[in-house]
């Protein structure tokens, strides 16, 4: 009898790479990207602005729009390959077996229709149900993220509920058929502190209750660190760092995701200088050729020449991985 360990990993991307047409060439936005996340699961994708967390989502879900494209790689659903299916096929998919939650809830819903409206839509788009059930199961689906007087809510429209109700009601709504895997993109950054932290906590019972792999999209290191089992440091279009989220935070190992530690406010004392990165962005590259070298390179305070030559990966055991010539030594 196969153990969960065993079985396929509920979402698998290998070697993704997305390109958009820039002014001086290719963007490569994701730049072979691999991970693997298995069931009741939640794996923190983490790093700044540009450095193609959200673009790996929607290639996930087959939602890159012309004139960007996913020119290599594959994605696997519960061990089977979802990536190259036609737009019929992802559709069938996308909502039923994975879904995602956006940063603004009003992406998902729509204004102008009642709660239950949509949800009993979303419900019946994929199983052949009555609007009773369908309403039925959208009402099971806000008690299980912790909305109270789930059925009055059904009947109200999104602008008459909070911010942070419109985004537990969008998990909701990415729950309704109890998917493999959820795409989470960045979803409770407009929240207060105290409505974040409901929600987290409601994600991660969620994960544990339900066994749905959750892949989180986030810039927010304190965010991810009390939700995530596993990190993923995203630099360039690029995973440098990986490992079990606790390791990955109690000692970095990329130059790129010190800096990122070191950037939460928590961890210094009150009135402290925070660090600071040397300006710039990241590469860009151009022509879709590869840049062989570390693309941190020109930012990091530990680079050398060697740092034009491909990084190696280093291993620190336990799944603790890093892309780098110069490793941050762990603290004693």
């Amino acid at each position: 009898m196969s153990t969960l360990k065993e079985a396929p990993p509920a979402l698998e991307v290998r070697g993704l790479r997305t390109q958009f047409p820039g002014r001086q060439g290719l963007v490569r936005a994701v730049d072979g990207v691999s991970f693997a996340i298995r069931r009741g699961e939640i794996l923190g994708l983490v790093g700044e602005s540009g450095s193609g967390k959200s673009v790996t989502g929607f290639s996930i879900l087959g939602l890159v729009e012309p004139p960007g494209k996913v020119v290599a790689g594959e994605v696997l659903l519960a061990g089977r390959r979802i990536s190259g299916l036609d737009g019929a096929a992802m559709r069938r998919i996308r909502g039923a077996e994975v879904a995602m939650v956006f940063q603004d809830p009003l992406m998902t819903l729509n204004p102008v229709l009642r709660i239950g409206t949509q949800m009993a839509a979303a419900v019946r788009a994929h199983d052949r149900v009555s609007r009773a059930a369908a309403w039925d199961r959208a009402e099971q689906a806000l008690t299980t993220v912790g909305i109270p007087s789930p059925r009055a809510r059904l009947d109200a429209y999104p602008h008459q509920l909070s911010g942070g109700m419109r985004q537990r009601v969008a998990i909701a709504t990415a729950l309704l058929h109890r998917p493999k895997a959820i795409i989470a993109d960045e979803p409770t950054t407009a929240l207060d502190v105290s409505i974040q932290g409901q929600i987290l906590a409601e994600v991660r019972r969620l994960a544990d209750e339900t066994g749905t792999a959750f892949l989180w999209i986030t810039h927010d290191l304190a965010v991810v660190s009390s939700l995530a089992d596993a990190l993923c440091v995203m630099y360039a279009g690029r995973v440098v760092e990986r490992g079990p989220a606790d390791a990955v935070i109690a000692a970095p190992r990329h130059p790129y995701t010190v800096a990122l530690v070191g950037s939460v406010p928590s961890g210094h004392a009150p009135g402290a200088r925070l660090p600071q990165l040397a300006a710039g962005l990241p590469p860009r590259g151009a022509d879709g050729a590869p840049d062989s070298g570390c693309p941190f390179r020109t930012r990091c305070p530990r680079a050398t020449e060697v740092c034009a030559a491909p990084p190696p990966e280093r291993d620190f055991g336990a799944g603790h991985t890093a892309l780098c010539h110069h490793p941050v030594e762990a603290a004693a």
